[in-house]
């Protein structure tokens, strides 16, 4: 049996898109090699979804082309609809709102996937092969733009999960719903992106779980319905929180001992500059964040072989034609 993927994932996009709505900057990409460099060290290979401001900083480009070029990293797409051309004003406010792409008419998100796609090609040399949705917010419809642009992996789903009650467009019905997802690779069906099917496109869920029994969930959700409150189970995700490097060894290692072939990281960009997120807000932080990233990493390194999306599809897709 192949080692089973390690595939970190990194939402490449401006500084501290939580609290900043008007004026987006870029100095996280600053901040990027030292992040590349503990990637070069165990031999993993992030991946950087990127959105357009960071396309556009020649710092990133730079930094990004040498650990493409090296075989150390992949570039794939990430979009956020409201400040991604052409522009198209949506609810009167989007810096502030931040709709989702599937809140826009089907031609516009179109036009901005189509956008996002030449422009990191053309930027980066290389073809667009991998995405996430912008605040994770995917369907059908775009499923299918990004098979007819030829795109291979996406990671947008968030096993667990439900983001209808994270607002978009004020009269939107607010993100997508995951909660009940598979939480394993697989290639969807066109007609419902929730279940396999026999597209080219094939799904990466991250790596989540629920923080409590099922038990537990179904009390506190009774609870909170009998206090008019509306919350979904608690997940815990293979991301950093700021001192959870024990929580995320053992989520890595729940999900290994349970048959999955990868286990899927991921961070903002963002998160690696002091104040780049409301989180990681100065130096100190920063060095725990390291330092449970070296813990993670060092626990990893002997159960898992480093990859990049398009490296497990490639993996994924030898298993396919094998086992047909």
């Amino acid at each position: 049996m192949a080692t089973p993927a390690f595939i970190i994932t990194i939402d490449t996009e401006g500084d501290n898109l939580w609290e900043n709505h008007r004026h987006i900057t870029t100095e996280n990409a600053r901040f990027m090699p030292s992040f590349q460099a503990l990637c070069d060290k165990y031999r993993f290979k992030p991946v950087y979804l990127t959105n357009y401001e960071m396309a556009m900083d020649d710092v990133f480009v730079e930094f990004a082309r040498d650990a493409v070029v090296r075989g150390n990293a992949e570039v794939g797409m990430h979009l956020h609809a409201w400040n991604s051309p052409p522009a198209h004003e949506l609810t009167g406010d989007d810096g502030r709102h931040k709709p989702y792409l599937i809140e826009y008419p089907a031609a516009v998100m179109r036009e901005k996937i189509l956008f996002m796609t030449q422009l990191l090609e053309d930027t980066f040399q290389t073809k667009m092969l991998s995405h996430r949705a912008g605040r994770w917010a995917f369907d059908e419809r775009y499923a299918a733009m990004l098979l007819e642009l030829g795109y291979q992996v996406d990671c947008s789903v968030t096993p667990r999960v439900d983001w209808r009650r994270s607002p978009g467009a004020p009269a939107g019905a607010g993100g997508s719903n995951y909660r009940h997802f598979p939480d394993r690779a697989y290639f969807i069906d066109p007609d419902n992106i929730a279940r396999p099917g026999a597209s080219r496109l094939l799904e990466v869920p991250m790596t989540t779980r629920d923080k409590h029994a099922p038990w537990v969930n179904a009390a506190s959700q009774v609870y909170d319905r009998l206090r008019g409150k509306r919350r979904g189970p608690s997940v815990q995700w293979l991301r950093p929180a700021g001192g959870n490097a024990a929580q995320m060894c053992q989520l890595a290692a729940q999900r290994l001992a349970a048959g999955s072939d990868y286990v899927e990281f991921m961070l903002h960009s963002s998160e690696f500059m002091p104040g780049g997120s409301p989180t990681f807000r100065d130096e100190a932080a920063i060095e725990r964040l390291y330092r449970d990233l070296e813990q993670l990493f060092d626990w990893l390194q002997d159960r898992v072989t480093g990859m990049t999306l398009a490296q497990y599809y490639q993996r994924r897709l030898v298993k396919a034609v094998a086992s047909a």
